[in-house]
């Protein structure tokens, strides 16, 4: 019988944040699997989820290196699927852990679809996680969305006119990736009269975390871990 496949959020990086089925989940599998880039040994979800593992449990890397270069992307999330898939065919439960949620700019969602191309007889189950951005308006008392309002994600390395044309129309926006793209960001939210008031966050829940009002100096570049939450103008 194949294993399991478990796509496990675990929050921003607290380990009190991970919801309980997710504990559950990380308590009983075989073998977890991290992501991490060759150029870096760490992986901060393993470290958010260490608290809650068997001391025993089995720890697989998985390399996914951080470029645009579509073939290097492709190969990697096809090696990252056998390896997964070898595990899974032994018979052994296995849970891939994402900051976050899996599902939501995550590197989960392209393995998921590219085991579903290799093995679509594979089991796969999503615990969902809490994400950094609700962390950060949790922290800020921040109100994301009511009523009638609209709340929109935006990836921070989108174009400054694709960033105006998506803010234009959103009560709440939520900019993540928020760091090396940061002068267009700035641009943009300053053409939409939102600058002044948006909330800049960074490495939430976790050390070094930065909540606060106000953007950053858009000539700095800050942690890759860093979002910025927008609110349109006179919204309550």
């Amino acid at each position: 019988m194949n294993g399991i496949l478990y796509g496990v959020g675990v929050g921003p990086g607290a380990p009190d944040l991970l919801t309980l089925r997710a504990v559950n989940v990380l308590r009983r599998v075989d073998v977890i699997l991290a992501a991490a880039s060759p150029r870096n040994d760490g992986s901060t979800a393993l470290d958010t989820a260490r608290p809650h593992l068997r001391p025993n449990t089995r720890v697989e890397r998985l390399n996914f290196p951080m470029t645009h270069e579509r073939k290097a992307r492709l190969n990697a999330w096809r090696e990252a699927a056998k390896t997964t898939l070898s595990i899974l065919e032994s018979g052994l439960n296995a849970a891939f852990l994402t900051i976050g949620d899996p599902l939501i700019y995550s590197t989960f969602g392209y393995l998921m679809q590219t085991l579903a191309r290799l093995a679509p007889h594979i089991t796969v189950e999503v615990i969902p996680g809490i994400t950094a951005y609700q962390a950060a308006a949790a922290r800020t008392r921040t109100v994301l969305c009511a009523d009638r309002e609209s709340l929109l994600l935006l990836p921070g390395i989108n174009r400054r006119q694709d960033l105006e044309d998506a803010l234009e129309y959103a009560d709440t926006a939520v900019i993540l990736k928020a760091y090396r793209n940061l002068p267009a960001i700035h641009k943009a939210l300053q053409s939409c009269g939102r600058a002044e008031d948006g909330i800049f966050a960074s490495l939430v829940e976790r050390p070094g975390e930065t909540v606060r009002q106000g953007l950053p100096d858009p000539e700095t570049t800050p942690p890759y871990m860093s979002l910025i939450l927008s609110r349109k103008p006179g919204s309550r």
